[in-house]
């Protein structure tokens, strides 16, 4: 058994990372859909069907657990495979297996409240909104996952969410540094503009920008607290983990990294990041 970690490139490295910190005897699978990335600007069919197709080959491989690490995949296609694919692919499997998102980490860690509470409507006027940006690739901008579920939880946060439409491309393709910190800036700015003010928090709601997060740091404010969703996941996980018992992470420490893509070793920022080289097998 193994924890398989799925993302469209390479940004779900980042919470890969993190997962490995905290299950260091754990067995992981990791897979790039890097045939197809970026899934920010696909249509939704589209992305439901190419998250199902790399849980099946994470879950063949022998996980019990597929965490999406892309938010694109998990606001467009967790739902719907969770609903309308897993039940007969248990089935079918005759084992237990589940399909997790980063998603409610996230919006858990930027409430502060569980995922199953939902606020009081009452119509109270609000004295004092906390203004919250998320920066993320189109589709999950579009799908308002963030606004919708955000605003379920707490009345006193308001959400801007600010599409980046090029950004998760040029990580994956290892774009020099000043273009994307010339680019991060452009955003921060236009997030600001929109707003009227800065953001109080933010939410780095792709994970491949958690590669560059220290790009987004100094393109906000000086001390804004930013959420960092592997850090999240990596906590769900924990207590995810000891409510279910029957999801064996596995005991062997393996790790194993499959692309659709070209195999072999991957860019130097992602190497940077990783602390050492990477290389990829064929999916």
């Amino acid at each position: 058994m193994a924890i398989g970690v799925f993302d469209s490139g390479v940004g779900g490295l980042s919470v890969h990372h993190k997962l490995v910190e905290r299950f260091p005897a754990a067995d992981f699978v990791y897979l790039a859909d890097q045939a197809n990335t970026p899934y920010g600007g696909r249509p939704g069919e589209e992305i439901v069907e190419l998250t199902r197709a790399g849980c099946e080959r994470l879950f063949g491989d022998g996980c019990s657990v597929v965490v999406l690490a892309c938010n694109t995949a998990a606001s467009v296609a967790l739902r719907r495979l969770q609903q309308t694919w897993l039940p007969g692919y248990r089935r079918e499997l005759g084992r237990p297996v589940n399909v997790i998102g980063i998603i409610v980490p996230t919006i858990e860690a930027a409430t502060g409240l569980p995922w199953e509470h939902e606020a009081e409507r009452r119509g109270d006027k609000v004295e004092k909104l906390d203004i919250l940006g998320v920066f993320s690739t189109p589709a999950t901008a579009a799908s308002r996952v963030y606004e919708i579920e955000i605003d379920k939880r707490r009345q006193d946060v308001a959400v801007f969410s600010e599409p980046c439409p090029e950004l998760a491309r040029m990580i994956e393709t290892n774009a020099p540094r000043d273009e994307l910190a010339a680019v991060v800036a452009g955003h921060a700015q236009a997030l600001q503009r929109r707003i009227g003010r800065a953001p109080d928090r933010a939410i780095l709601g792709c994970t491949h920008y958690e590669i560059v997060a220290d790009l987004f740091g100094q393109a906000l404010p000086a001390g804004t607290p930013v959420i960092h969703q592997p850090a999240a996941t990596a906590d769900a996980m924990a207590r995810y983990f000891e409510r279910h018992p029957e999801y064996d992470p596995g005991r062997g420490g393996a790790r194993r990294f499959l692309t659709t893509g070209a195999p072999g070793a991957q860019n130097g920022l992602i190497e940077t990041f990783w602390g050492s080289p990477l290389h990829f097998e064929k999916a």
